[in-house]
């Protein structure tokens, strides 16, 4: 018996299941019987559809067909002038959340607050800094802090944090530069998981030997931290 031949026989097995009948005797089951569960049933004319394409097409491969792969982050300009300035200052997370909530549709990529703050970093509003508590994070520049990017101080169930706000004139200063924010973001999405060349590994050692930080490399590069740090150990880099 061929794959097809096989195919066709599990199909006939369950059509007579999704109408109910016994497929071993042919005889009906009575009412009360669990092949007549209503999602039993529903699942049964699933596969028989599922199994009736692939016959059709004379092939015994799934044509189940998988999730469309998403596209780039596109706001049209119309859409922009419907985002919603806050007056109160807000984290990049909020930003971001408000400008993905105006995509036309959920087949595109989101826009990450990170990228938002690596594109901010590549053009000198943005820096590692080290905390009270010496951990790295993200703080505004002097050009940051006049383009309206501050830093406050707030409350959490652990005691005060502090969190980057943008007020009313960064916000329209991410908004009037998107393309270039989601061309960043579309850029380093493209490279994850892409081959090193040798022109690559010599940029990345390059860039360590002059001290140069890891995050400023990965946006050079256009890779993840993590990605940079791999590879920077797979080159004999302590990294």
């Amino acid at each position: 018996m061929t794959e097809l031949e096989k195919i066709e026989r599990a199909k006939m097995y369950m059509d007579k299941l999704a109408n109910g009948i016994n497929p071993i005797d042919d005889t009906i089951v009575p009412d009360d019987d669990l092949i007549n569960n209503v999602r039993l049933s529903r699942c049964f004319f699933f596969v028989s559809d599922v199994l009736r394409q692939v016959i059709e097409n004379g092939e015994t491969k799934s044509v189940v067909n998988k999730k469309p792969k998403k596209r780039p982050l596109e706001i049209p300009f119309e859409k922009r002038n419907q985002f919603s300035y806050s007056k109160i200052p807000i984290p990049a997370s909020e930003i971001a959340k408000r400008i993905n909530s105006l995509a036309d549709n959920d087949n595109m990529k989101k826009l990450t607050y990170s990228g938002i703050l690596t594109w901010l970093t590549e053009i000198g509003m943005m820096e590692w800094a080290l905390t009270s508590d010496g951990k790295r994070t993200k703080r505004p520049t002097k050009i940051g802090e006049e383009t309206g990017i501050s830093v406050e101080e707030r409350m959490g169930n652990n005691g005060p944090y502090q969190v980057v706000v943008y007020n009313n004139d960064a916000q329209h200063f991410i908004i009037d530069n998107l393309d270039a924010i989601l061309t960043a973001e579309n850029m380093q999405t493209e490279m994850q998981g892409a081959p090193w060349a040798k022109e690559h590994d010599d940029c990345l050692v390059d860039l360590y030997k002059k001290s140069v930080p890891v995050s400023e490399i990965a946006v050079t590069l256009k890779r993840s931290t993590s990605a940079v740090r791999g590879r920077l150990k797979k080159l004999g880099f302590d990294a």
